[in-house]
């Protein structure tokens, strides 16, 4: 039966044309997509991979500790200003039961947070010398 197939469709040329037609319409529309040379790519974030690892590795309460000691490292503060937002700090602590975050939305809030970091890691720096 398969040799009586291919010798019909070897003797009908045409048969052949029409089986074949699906694949070359989708061999034509392939080909002119892959010609397209489109850029969809908005930026390359080169922490992405790590930070979905830690993600799924790491709890909510450590990725906050992480977020704050990145941010930490990014306050400009003179000491004598740093000393005045941790007084004010203590004041907050005392009066809300917590210390300020670094995260927090409260923008005053954030700025005590500040203080305070500046100044933690100003005893670390001198410490270690």
């Amino acid at each position: 039966m398969v040799q009586q197939a291919k010798k019909t469709i070897n003797e009908n040329d045409e048969l052949a044309a029409k089986n074949t037609a699906l694949i070359d319409g989708v061999r034509k529309f392939a080909l002119s997509v892959t010609d397209l040379e489109i850029d969809l790519i908005d930026r390359i974030n080169p922490f992405g991979e790590a930070y979905a690892i830690l993600a799924k590795s790491m709890s909510e309460e450590r990725l906050k500790l992480v977020a704050e000691a990145i941010a930490a490292k990014r306050v400009n503060l003179t000491v004598e200003e740093a000393r005045e937002l941790a007084k004010r700090a203590r004041r907050f602590k005392q009066e809300r039961g917590r210390l300020p975050s670094l995260t927090a939305a409260d923008p005053w809030e954030k700025r005590m947070a500040e203080g305070v970091a500046f100044l933690q890691r100003k005893v670390k720096e001198e410490n270690n010398g």
